[in-house]
């Protein structure tokens, strides 16, 4: 126990630091007396934003990047395969194609027609989170066969190390929300259930890890939580039972609230959408707000440069206490997503699976009008 709580100090600090280094490296000092001010705001999007390469660190002379392959479409010159280097040059511009900087496609490549136009080709680029996405599933799955491999060999012996809190979690995940939630069928979402909980949960903490592959904003981005309430949303409505369609086709209501307007059809209609749509924005806002935390409370650190030393020395100090204590919050709320979103597609497909009361038989078989003190 010494050596987790070590190790979770020692990743803590190490996070805040990385954030301050990664911080200095987008502040230009000019030779010049003249200090320009810093924008925290653009600072903060710039760092939650995707990007076509992968920053590592800064050199004396240079920076380390990962350039990742670029894959275009263009209606006039076909596809178009190139490393994001090629893009990084003094004029921005590669086969006509270059990175946006202040149009509605900001941070996005364009091409340039022969009218001066700029226009969105089709963009099948591995960009940083989709190489973290890729990295960390890849990362995943192995841990998970590893894990798997260990509990084949002896089921029956108890679990140590990384194997039994892996365990521990998996139960956890089955036996509190999965099984009471679903029911009977609970097997049959198992897989899927404790697939979404680890991969939600592994690149939350991968997302606070200062170092390659971490540090990407993969369950911050809204298009991977997209991704994830489908799924969630595809599992409700394709295996839902005759009452979950009854209820929202039929539902037990007057029959004025449903004919000859079917207000209570729409109604119903609407809650399937609502209830993935509340998935994909709760992972999103939470993951995102604690990176945009931790980079505000950063940036204390450069907003109060021109404040004298005193008061840029003590807001130094605080700004790396509380970051460190953000970055303790962060690493639970990394946790409690991933067991919201397991908890609540948990409760959302046990709805959809409810099943229709057993009618009574209130028939008299010819048994019991024989049985004695039955009469006609």
């Amino acid at each position: 126990m010494k050596r987790i709580l070590f190790l979770i100090v020692l990743f803590t600090f190490s996070v805040a630091g990385w954030a301050m280094g990664g911080e200095t490296q987008n502040i230009s000092v000019s030779n010049s007396n003249s200090e320009e001010e810093l924008n925290v705001k653009e600072l903060i999007l710039d760092h939650l934003a995707d990007s076509y390469e992968w920053h590592l660190f800064n050199t004396k002379n240079s920076s380390v990047t990962i350039h990742l392959p670029v894959i275009l479409y263009s209606k006039t010159s076909g596809w178009n395969i190139f490393l994001s280097s090629k893009l990084h040059n003094d004029k921005n511009n590669y086969k006509g194609f270059g990175i946006a900087t202040d149009s509605k496609y900001k941070g996005k490549i364009v091409e340039t027609t022969s009218s001066g136009e700029q226009v969105r080709p089709l963009d099948l680029s591995i960009t940083k989170n989709a190489a973290s996405l890729l990295i960390s599933s890849l990362i995943l799955i192995l841990i998970i066969l590893g894990v798997s491999q260990s509990i084949k060999r002896d089921p029956l012996k108890p679990k140590k190390g990384f194997s039994g809190i892996m365990e521990m979690f998996i139960l956890m995940i089955v036996d509190e929300i999965i099984k009471p939630a679903i029911g009977e069928d609970y097997k049959r979402y198992s897989p899927y259930l404790l697939t979404l909980f680890f991969f939600i949960f592994f690149n939350n903490l991968l997302g606070l890890f200062p170092l390659f592959p971490g540090g990407a904003n993969v369950t911050g981005n809204i298009s991977v939580t997209l991704v994830l309430a489908i799924g969630t949303f595809l599992v409700i409505n394709l295996t839902g039972s005759k009452k979950y369609y009854k209820d929202i086709f039929w539902p037990d209501t007057p029959v004025w609230l449903k004919v000859p307007f079917p207000l209570m059809q729409i109604i119903e209609l609407v809650g399937t959408l609502t209830k993935p749509f509340a998935l994909m924005i709760r992972l999103f806002a939470n993951i995102m707000a604690g990176h945009a935390i931790v980079l505000g409370l950063t940036s204390l650190v450069f907003v109060t440069l021109s404040l004298g030393s005193a008061i840029n020395a003590s807001m130094t100090v605080v700004s790396v206490i509380f970051t460190v204590f953000i970055d303790f919050v962060e690493l639970l709320v990394a946790f409690i997503q991933a067991y919201v979103f397991t908890l609540l597609s948990s409760v959302f497909i046990g709805l959809a699976r409810e099943k229709e009361p057993e009618k009574e038989n209130k028939e008299l078989t010819l048994e019991k009008l024989a049985e004695p003190g039955n009469h006609l």
